[in-house]
């Protein structure tokens, strides 16, 4: 196996910004730091994983329909070539259709020094047909990611540099 990439926390600094533009209301200072002390880097289950489990920062749950946006406080060092493509966990998605907003979460490159830090978001909607509700408990594993090396074409041209996340590059 070719080792390509490393997973990092963003800065605290960072985390508790974002964490706190995102939950403005329901968090202090204090509470996203302490959330951000016990981030787990992902990590693969077996050797035979090709993904690596992300782990839910803190509990929650989704009714049908309902949607959350998590700031996971990970970002990554990824070599040029290559691409992290990031999915809802297998089971997940299977006993209750939790699915990714963008259906897959693609972490370029060049998204690490962003001005953001790279840091990595997931926006999951329970998308049941069965009427479940889903319960994650903070440390266990909800999204996946898998390194996947890509080309380019032979006129390709690009040369513009990113500065952002969403919509940044276009």
């Amino acid at each position: 196996m070719k080792r390509i990439a490393q997973f990092e926390k963003v800065s605290k600094e960072r985390f508790i910004k974002d964490w706190l533009g995102t939950f403005s209301l329901d968090v202090t200072d204090k509470e996203a730091g302490s959330i951000y002390d016990k981030i787990m880097l992902p990590k693969r289950a077996t050797s035979g994983s090709a993904g690596y489990d992300f782990y839910s920062p803190i509990a929650f749950s989704l009714n049908p329909s309902e949607t959350i946006l998590i700031p996971t406080g990970i970002r990554v060092r990824i070599e040029d070539g290559w691409v992290l493509k990031c999915y809802p966990r297998s089971g997940l998605g299977f006993k209750y259709r939790l699915q990714l907003n963008n259906t897959v979460g693609i972490i370029d490159s060049d998204y690490y020094g962003s001005d953001n830090e790279g840091h990595i978001f997931c926006k999951l909607t329970n998308d049941t047909n069965e009427g479940k509700t889903i319960t994650i408990e903070e440390g266990v594993g909800f999204m996946q990611g898998i390194f996947v090396e890509y080309g380019i074409t032979y006129d390709d041209d690009a040369s513009d540099i990113r500065n952002g996340g969403f919509g940044s590059t276009t």
